[in-house]
């Protein structure tokens, strides 16, 4: 196979000044240098990184990023430097930390009948924005479809999240993932956990699959693994990924008991356990009793509707009428009633902390 290679070019009024800078101050080496008696052109690398430094280029300097896990110690703790020729320098951590942006917290309902727009994603998949302002960024919710089925030009990736939730709205979906043996498929009313890091790959999608993807914080960064094959191996159920496990939640498993809210019952995923109290998720359902008002005093409560149709009544808000395809983000502290409740109703929840506590709301603050 022949060699390849790839260089930047970077244009210089003085290589004699350049020379010094790129390898004493940025620790690159000097590979080549001509002509000898009058140098124009000096070939440099290092950092995963080939540059050319040319007195005959004609473009502009430009902008090199160096990834350091050590920022401190790297060109004697500077952050941005600008070389002889022109070219900024900018240094920055290898690995950053990932930055949890605090909860803006608004009341959002966001209908399907509204037409949201469809935006094409990654791997081709179609993507519908459930929380437009993101609570400042602290979440996203993604409504996805693929409309055609087939093998799904996915690569084996991870996230870097702090938590991340797939539940399988319609149709199914064959996923692999790191240490969980061999591939599976995800149905529908079922949900997975994607903890942080941890490797997977989508590979074959049932015609007109839908899912809710959840992700926290709204920004993160995906990284394809180029290294890793999957499946990696037999299963290792007490692996832990920054102390969360993989959760596969099975809606053919699943127990129904009493939900937080009066009139409803609901099946817990199990999320809640895996994720060490990070987030939880429930699906209710309409049961005995009356839908009282409440409030909650979670960060998060996201939810979404999968089936039927219901009134969400909140607290100095008109009421709204919900159905298939429609979620809601209810603030901490605000009165809410999931009034007039069809029979078929059922509603995905997700909660910022797993944990939290539901109070009777007063019935004089809502809507007549």
């Amino acid at each position: 196979m022949a060699e390849i290679r790839a260089e930047i070019r970077l244009p210089t009024t003085a290589l004699s000044d350049d020379i010094p800078f790129f390898t004493k101050v940025l620790g690159l080496r000097m590979d080549m240098i001509y002509p000898a008696d009058d140098p124009r052109v000096a070939v440099f690398s290092g950092h995963g990184l080939r540059v050319r430094i040319d007195t005959d280029a004609v473009e502009p300097a430009g902008t090199l990023r160096i990834l350091s896990d050590d920022v401190d110690r790297f060109a004697d703790g500077a952050r941005v430097l600008t070389a002889p020729n022109g070219t900024r320098i900018e240094i920055e951590p290898l690995n950053p930390p990932m930055e949890m942006p605090e909860t803006v917290h608004s009341f959002v309902v966001r209908r399907l009948a509204d037409q949201a727009p469809w935006v094409i994603g990654r791997a081709g998949m179609h993507y519908r924005d459930l929380i437009p302002d993101r609570l400042g960024g602290s979440i996203i919710a993604s409504h996805i479809r693929i409309p055609d089925g087939g093998p799904v030009p996915d690569m084996v990736h991870y996230h870097t999240v702090g938590f991340q939730l797939i539940f399988c709205y319609r149709g199914w979906v064959d996923l692999v993932y790191e240490d969980q043996g061999e591939p599976f498929r995800l149905t529908a009313g079922s949900c997975v956990i994607q903890p942080p890091e941890i490797r997977h790959r989508v590979l074959f999608a049932s015609d007109n699959i839908e899912v809710i993807e959840i992700g926290v914080p709204a920004e993160h960064v995906t990284t394809i693994d180029h290294e890793m094959c999957l499946p990696n191996g037999p299963a290792n159920p007490e692996r832990r990924f920054q102390g969360q496990s993989f959760v596969h939640h099975k809606l053919q498993e699943a127990t129904w008991q009493p939900f937080r809210l009066t009139g409803f019952e609901a099946r817990d995923t199990g999320i809640s356990t895996g994720t060490q109290g990070v987030a939880g998720v429930q699906v209710a359902r309409p049961a005995f009793g009356t839908p009282d008002w409440a409030q909650h005093d979670a960060d998060i409560l996201f939810t979404f509707v999968m089936d039927g149709t219901m009134v969400l009544e909140g607290e100095g808000s008109d009421p709204v009428r919900l159905s298939a395809g429609d979620a809601f983000v209810i603030p901490p502290g605000m009165a809410t009633r999931y009034a007039a409740p069809s029979e078929n109703l059922e509603l995905l929840e997700v909660a910022l902390p797993g944990q939290f506590t539901t109070l009777p709301g007063n019935d004089q603050t809502g809507p007549e």
